[in-house]
């Protein structure tokens, strides 16, 4: 009898890991909450060249871009609340033309910084990934960083 409970509780402990493995997350999208969606859709077409996708909210207010492979940034200026950020909340892109992409930022005049924040400066990892750090006009930090070797 204690022999069955035990392969029983075994046989469910073995299922729920099954369902477990069954059920990976994967990423889908980032939602930012901004004062005027408009002036942001501009400033994530113009400097991050994003593609706007269809809102399948039909909810106006939002608007939605494509990072590419499915994953997408949602802007939503419907809600009011103030929102507060520091550079460790922020999303990071990654670009194989890393210099192309600082001299657009330095040609729209967009303020970009290492990480310990001295202004126009280039970090370089400890595994030589350059990276910069900028904000959108809502405050939202956003890394750039070069592709591997």
């Amino acid at each position: 009898m204690i022999k069955s409970i035990i392969l029983l509780i075994a046989v469910s402990c073995f299922g729920m890991l099954q369902a477990q493995e069954t059920s990976q997350l994967t990423f889908n999208h980032i939602a930012l909450s901004v004062k005027d969606v408009d002036k942001s859709a501009i400033f994530y077409k113009d400097v991050l060249q994003l593609k706007e996708i269809t809102n399948r909210t039909k909810i106006e207010g939002i608007r939605w871009f494509s990072f590419g492979e499915g994953k997408e940034l949602h802007l939503v200026s419907i809600l009011k609340d103030p929102v507060t950020t520091n550079k460790a909340v922020h999303f990071a892109l990654t670009t194989s033309n890393y210099d192309a992409f600082i001299k657009t930022l330095e040609a729209k005049k967009i303020n970009y910084s290492d990480w310990p924040g001295t202004p126009n400066k280039i970090s370089i990892r400890a595994d030589g990934i350059k990276q910069i750090y900028f904000q959108d006009p809502d405050g939202y930090w956003i890394e750039v960083n070069s592709v591997g070797e």
